[in-house]
Formats: C-alpha cells, sequence, structure tokens
C-alpha cells in the first residue's frame, strides 16, 4: 500500500463520517480514528524500508482531512407511518446505475419488494441495495453522489 492509497482511504474515511477504522494486511497496520478535535492516523508498517514512506502521510492527512460531521436528523413527527429504509454500509450513494442512465426509483413511484433502489459505493465495489418492503417512494433523504454512514435513512415508503 502506497502513501497515495493511505491518503485516499483516509479522505474516503472523513467522508464517510465514521469515527474509527482499523485496517490490517500482511505488512500494513493502519487505524484512522475522526473526532471533534482533529484528525488522528496511525500506521504500522512491518518492512524497515516502506517506515519513511508510510511515516509523512499523517502529517500530510492531518492538514488537508477535515473533521467529520455527523448527519441530521430525518425523521419528523408525521414520518411515523413511513418504513425508513437505511443503508446497510459506508460508502457513497448512487440514485443512478451510471451517469448517462436514469434513476433507479423517484419520488411517488411504487416499488416492490427486491427492486434496486439505489448503489452504494466501498472501496471500489458497488453495491445494489434492493427493497426489502413494497409500497410507494414518500421521499429521497440522501443527495445523489454524497457519503453515507451506516444506518443512515435514504429513503422514506409509505406501505400503504
Amino acid at each position: 500500500m502506497d502513501i497515495k492509497e493511505i491518503q485516499n482511504l483516509i479522505k474516503f474515511v472523513a467522508k464517510s463520517g465514521a469515527s474509527e477504522v482499523k485496517l490490517e494486511m500482511d505488512d500494513i497496520k493502519i487505524t484512522i480514528k475522526t473526532g471533534s478535535d482533529s484528525d488522528t492516523t496511525i500506521v504500522h508498517q512491518v518492512p524497515a524500508a516502506q517506515i519513511p514512506q508510510v511515516a509523512a502521510a499523517p502529517a500530510v492527512v492531518e492538514a488537508s482531512a477535515p473533521a467529520a460531521t455527523p448527519p441530521p436528523a430525518a425523521a419528523g413527527s408525521d414520518d411515523s407511518k413511513y418504513i425508513t429504509i437505511k443503508s446497510p454500509i459506508i460508502g457513497t450513494f448512487y440514485r443512478k446505475p451510471a451517469p448517462d442512465k436514469p434513476l433507479f426509483v423517484e419520488v411517488g413511484q411504487t416499488i416492490a419488494e427486491g427492486d434496486v433502489l439505489c448503489v452504494i459505493e466501498a472501496m471500489k465495489l458497488f453495491n445494489e441495495i434492493e427493497s426489502e418492503v413494497s409500497g410507494k417512494i414518500v421521499k429521497v433523504l440522501v443527495d445523489d453522489s454524497s457519503p453515507v454512514e451506516f444506518d443512515q435513512p435514504l429513503f422514506l415508503v409509505d406501505p400503504s
């Protein structure tokens, strides 16, 4: 893992809003913690030849990575009759399968169980998020191409 990949990983974690991420591979261990005061990155690498290259990463990243802020609450008192579809993973939310393709679902559209609602990109993998309920899309709670956290509300569905 080179310094560019480490910096990209840190930027991704900062955008996602996760408070701590640990990654362990054969020759490297990385812990990324984000907090309200400042971001911290700890990198341990086994081969001695790689240490100088990786040791520069925390200084660069701490200066460039902003502190993550939690997303606003999306549930209101009138939304209690709706089912909330939440993100099963951390990643980047996309409403379309590709930039030149139509949206998976739109507000007012009726969906069935198993219909694809969106994709969430995590670590260069695009995961299709399928509906576990049938109903009508009432509201899309996340903007296209924005980072989402685990269990973050994505859609409101009227089951009736």
